[in-house]
């Protein structure tokens, strides 16, 4: 679902926890959230997939197909599960190609199972119950016999490395191009060309504080990140953000209540 560019920005808190064991083969962290007030978030793709609670319902969230607004609600918090990017086909028991980009109902892909679940989550009196809630919700799916691609997690790990190419990754799996293409699409949603220019903006995005403080200036970190130079940086940034880099730092840096896009 991708994540705020800071972690605290006014009113709006968003903390992230390790996942319980039994679920940490799938589960990448569990988080929560405060949104303050009722709004529209603008959020970045991450090639991860995550199970949100608004207080009003149960949603699977992805962010593959590019930038998109996500409503908050007013509600006290939000929590949530994000799944390891490799795992969403496995986990949610079909292709993630199925799936659109936004929030799906859960309910329409895993039914009373997950209609259980929504009532679990409506009588949790805190963020830390209701995690529980949908950690065992996952726990329950792996134990009915949900299968996990290694080939994808691998896939994803190769193509995490600055400058690693598709054909590398795929000759280093034992696998065709092709054969890593299906795989991947059917894991995370997009090819593996795709999700390598994902996977390298969210290094990018992981480092605009570093940026903002002046640690570092964009050409570096566009270099560290795995970009030709910072003129790619700019592009990539444009095509999956809507913004320009140097955009996302001023709003990383803005006043309080204004450091997350809308």
């Amino acid at each position: 679902m991708g994540v705020p560019l800071r972690r605290r920005s006014g009113r709006s808190v968003y903390r992230e926890s390790r996942p319980a064991p039994g679920v940490d083969a799938v589960v990448e962290s569990s988080w929560t959230g405060r949104a303050g007030r009722g709004r529209s978030l603008r959020v970045f793709p991450d090639g991860c997939v995550d199970l949100v609670w608004d207080g009003r319902g149960l949603a699977v969230v992805t962010t593959v197909g590019g930038v998109l607004r996500h409503e908050l609600s007013s509600s006290e918090w939000t929590v949530g599960l994000r799944l390891r990017c490799g795992v969403g086909g496995a986990v949610l028991g079909l292709p993630m190609t199925e799936l659109a980009a936004g929030a799906t109902p859960l309910r329409e892909l895993w039914g009373a199972s997950a209609r259980h679940a929504e009532s679990g989550l409506a009588e949790a009196s805190a963020p830390a119950e209701a995690r529980q809630v949908l950690e065992s919700l996952v726990a329950e799916r792996l134990r009915r016999g949900g299968e996990l691609d290694g080939l994808s997690v691998a896939a994803v790990r190769g193509l995490r490395s600055p400058g690693a190419g598709t054909a590398r990754v795929a000759a280093d799996l034992g696998v065709s191009e092709r054969g890593l293409r299906r795989h991947v699409r059917h894991e995370v949603g997009v090819g593996p060309k795709e999700l390598q220019r994902i996977l390298r903006f969210n290094g990018f995005l992981k480092r605009i504080g570093d940026v903002a403080r002046e640690r570092s200036s964009l050409a570096d970190v566009a270099a560290e990140s795995g970009y030709a130079d910072q003129s790619h940086l700019g592009r990539e940034s444009r095509r999956l953000a809507g913004a320009s880099p140097g955009a996302l730092v001023r709003s990383w840096a803005r006043r309080p209540g204004r450091n997350v896009p809308d």
